[in-house]
């Protein structure tokens, strides 16, 4: 599919899989408006990537900010990529502030954002929505507690969207990265960067290029055709066994 002309929106896309994607689709000739809580990250990418980007700075847990900023948008492709993890720790010493802010971005919003952009688009009966999702959702592990279960939302969420969505035309995908090296791990241990070199230490991790891929894969299948689920592991990561606590 030819993407020139395209309207799309990306959600995060002031660093890591949201940068990527939207220079992705802006070098293929689609217009892409890029939303993030960081005005000069927003505006490099801007100077980068020049008009066919747009930057809409404001916080995606922001109800009045979001419905102004993205009012009369029709999007052909909505990325539904601002998402993150804080901390790492059991969840009984889970700070409260990061419990509520990992719930309001990765499942609130979503489902809001969802929920004001969907209406024009299914009466336009045209587009397709990606929603970022992780292996997390799945795939349990010590400390992934909250963030794992917010992205099990994400996924059973695109599945219940699928099913709502048929007969109008409209795709939904989520995509489910395993271990990827971007700014995720210094954001979840609150900046401290020795702390994520170390969760990829010795190994080759995903990158935010291998995303925007998959992203772009994605959408640009046939019309008759939907990736329902796309599940990425560096070839250096497998489930692992069962935990046994014994005595």
């Amino acid at each position: 599919m030819d993407v020139a002309g395209w309207s799309v929106l990306v959600t995060g896309a002031t660093s890591g899989f949201g940068e990527a994607i939207a220079r992705r689709f802006v070098l293929a000739g689609a217009h892409v408006v890029g939303t993030g809580r960081r005005s000069e990250r927003l505006e490099a990418l801007a100077a980068e990537l020049g008009p066919r980007f747009s930057p809409r700075c404001f916080d995606v847990r922001d109800d009045a900010a979001r419905q102004r900023e993205l009012a009369g948008l029709v999007p052909d492709l909505l990325v539904l990529n601002a998402g993150l993890a804080l901390g790492a720790g059991p969840v009984w010493k889970a700070e409260v502030d990061d419990v509520e802010t990992m719930i309001a971005t990765n499942v609130r919003a979503v489902a809001m954002l969802v929920r004001e952009l969907l209406p024009d688009m299914v009466a336009r009966r045209h587009g397709h929505l990606v929603l970022l999702g992780s292996v997390a959702g799945s795939a349990p592990y010590p400390g992934g507690n909250v963030y794992g279960g917010t992205k099990a939302f994400v996924s059973q969420y695109a599945q219940n969207l699928r099913a709502d969505l048929v007969g109008t035309g409209i795709r939904a995908t989520v995509i489910e990265p395993a271990m990827c090296e971007t700014e995720f791990s210094v954001v979840r241990f609150h900046g401290d960067a020795e702390a994520a070199r170390r969760v990829y230490a010795g190994m080759l991790p995903l990158t935010a290029t291998d995303i925007a891929e998959t992203v772009w894969w994605v959408a640009t299948c046939p019309p008759h055709m939907t990736v329902s689920r796309v599940e990425l592991f560096p070839t250096a990561q497998a489930h692992g066994p069962f935990q046994v606590a014994r005595t």
